[in-house]
Formats: structure tokens, C-alpha cells, sequence
């Protein structure tokens, strides 16, 4: 299964999403309206390592709630992105085997190649 998971109204995502240019088979998943299973979320923190590697602190809510000045746990992290979509670093594309983070070129030139092989 390949997954990609975006907000739609995030101009970087939608440029990213351009970009990727996933075919019908792969299943995109907008996360403010679908929202993020937990089981979506463990999944993609296995094959990040970690759920600090999914979390945004671009997150207005990640500034409001100073949440720069709490250490935060693993669980926490996993808490906040189920909480609130916005607290998930975004495009996240995920295959079986490998999981790509961000909007970083490097990243997503290396997803879309994943994506289209």
C-alpha cells in the first residue's frame, strides 16, 4: 500500500502533491477532514523511528501552547498529532517499506522516484 498524507490547504503540500504526481493506486489521505488513525500513525512512526520525526513544530499550536519550553516524551509527540492534524510534519509519503517526511527537494524527488518504480 502507498499512502500520501497532506493537508489540502496547505499551498506546500498542494505543490508537493503536484509534483508527486501519485497515480489512482496510490491513496491520498487528506488529514483535516480523514484525520490520522492511530494505527496509521504507529505505523508510520516504525518506519520513521520515531514520533518526534512526524511532529511539526511549524505548528501555530506548537507555539501558542509553548510547547518549546516543555521536554516532551515519545508519547506526548504521538498524543499532540492525534490530537490535532497540524501537529503532523507534512506531505508524508509512505510505502511498505520506507516512509518519506517533509518537503524538503531531496525528499520528495526520492519519494517520487519510490512512488513511480
Amino acid at each position: 500500500m502507498r499512502t500520501i498524507f497532506y493537508l489540502e490547504t496547505c499551498q506546500t503540500c498542494q505543490k508537493a502533491l503536484e509534483f508527486l504526481a501519485p497515480t489512482s493506486d496510490i491513496e491520498l489521505v487528506e488529514i483535516k477532514s480523514k484525520g490520522i488513525s492511530e494505527k496509521a500513525l504507529d505505523h508510520m512512526a516504525k518506519l520513521a523511528g520515531s514520533y518526534e520525526a512526524l511532529f511539526s513544530r511549524r505548528a501555530v499550536l506548537y507555539r501558542q501552547r509553548n510547547l518549546s519550553e516543555k521536554t516532551l516524551s515519545e508519547q506526548d509527540y504521538r498524543s499532540l498529532i492525534l490530537e490535532h492534524y497540524t501537529f503532523l510534519k507534512r506531505p508524508v509519503v509512505v510505502t511498505k517499506e520506507a516512509i518519506f517526511i517533509g518537503n524538503a527537494k531531496a525528499v520528495l524527488e526520492t519519494a517520487k522516484q519510490t512512488l513511480h518504480q
